[in-house]
């Protein structure tokens, strides 16, 4: 996966540009707060239709513009493609080969990414909802069928949700058992899938720690819940765990039970990281997991994604700068930093120089 071209207009802080990538290293460099970072979301937002910094898509177009507009050709193992996406106050419109998406689900996945940058410690030490966002962006770029239960998941949880904050039990308890049989049957997809895609990246990241610390240390990630069995086996214990806790829901107001309250464990030398590693710790482990996530849509795919680096190199002592580029010397890299030369040490890269918003040449 190679993205050759990407066009930005009115994107952040971009009036118009065109950055043409080559398939290795690409360094994108200079001050801070220049739009570095801008280009890397716009790659990231056309892989997942959503960016990592915020909730909004309206914060996404340039002060005083009405719209903005994201477009890339790459180039993937079927052959070369393009993506757009057109970003409005309220609403927007995503392309692939030109032809309008209908549903977001199927832009998903067309070009794959995995995005590390500093602010990615908050998957090893804030709550449960930034490892579960973690894991339904990665594996919705690899699965569709994954991508259209978490959403229909949610909305129906929304319902239910919804149901729970009427004030007659009655009627409450007597409609609940319907949206539990939707429910469970999408929750069953989702923990089943996120159980086999965890196995896999926890063995990964496993070895990668190791080899970022020199055997030192040793990372694990784990379900904090066991879902055993197949999807309908899965289903129907979870039915009875949703029945089961009707008063509870009914008088907290909404659901307790199900994927959207799972986290993922994850510990060093088997001890909590979220509560005992430290900044160094923390970002080692994260890394770990990201550069597993590459391995694991290597193999799902059949090929490597575009691996994106936002001002990492930093960030990391120098053995860790050294192995880091040695793992990623076979992949597409689109990576930020203020001072090339201080952290490439003459790795073999485009530089694209960077300075409000525009380009240098």
């Amino acid at each position: 996966m190679v993205v050759k071209k990407l066009t930005l207009k009115n994107f952040r802080n971009y009036e118009e540009e065109t950055f043409v990538f080559d398939e290795g290293l690409n360094v994108l460099t200079g001050k801070n707060a220049q739009g570095k970072t801008n280009c890397a979301e716009a790659v990231f937002y056309l892989c997942t239709g959503s960016s990592l910094r915020i909730r909004h898509d309206r914060q996404l177009i340039r002060r005083g513009a009405e719209r903005a507009f994201i477009t890339a050709e790459a180039v993937s193992r079927f052959g070369t493609f393009t993506l757009g996406a057109s970003i409005g106050e309220n609403g927007r419109e995503l392309f692939f080969n030109e032809n309008k998406v209908r549903r977001s689900v199927d832009f998903l996945g067309n070009m794959k990414s995995v995005f590390f940058s500093p602010g990615e410690l908050r998957l090893i030490q804030d709550g449960p909802d930034e490892r579960r966002r973690f894991l339904n962006l990665s594996i919705s770029q690899t699965s569709r069928e994954y991508a259209s239960a978490l959403l229909r998941y949610q909305r129906i949880l929304e319902q239910r949700n919804n149901l729970l904050k009427e004030r007659d039990a009655g009627p409450v308890f007597e409609t609940l058992p319907v949206w539990d049989e939707q429910l469970a049957l999408y929750a069953a997809r989702i923990a089943v899938a996120r159980r086999e895609y965890l196995k896999e990246l926890s063995a990964l990241a496993a070895d990668i720690h190791g080899e970022l610390t020199d055997g030192a240390e040793t990372l694990a990630l784990a379900p904090d819940r066991n879902y055993s069995g197949d999807e309908g086996e899965v289903a129907e214990r979870l039915k009875e765990e949703l029945a089961a806790n009707y008063e509870r829901d009914l008088r907290l107001g909404y659901t307790s039970v199900g994927p959207h309250r799972d986290d993922v464990k994850i510990s060093i030398d088997g001890a909590d990281a979220r509560g005992f590693c430290s900044q160094g710790q923390a970002r080692t482990a994260a890394l770990s997991m990201k550069l597993a996530e590459v391995a694991v849509f290597t193999r799902l795919a059949g090929e490597p994604p575009v691996l994106i680096l936002d001002d990492v190199m930093s960030e990391l002592d120098l053995p860790r700068r050294k192995k880091l580029l040695a793992r990623v010397k076979d992949l597409q890299v689109i990576l930020t930093c203020t001072h090339a030369e201080r952290v490439l040490y003459g790795a073999e890269c485009k530089k694209i120089r960077i300075h409000g918003g525009k380009i240098l040449l």
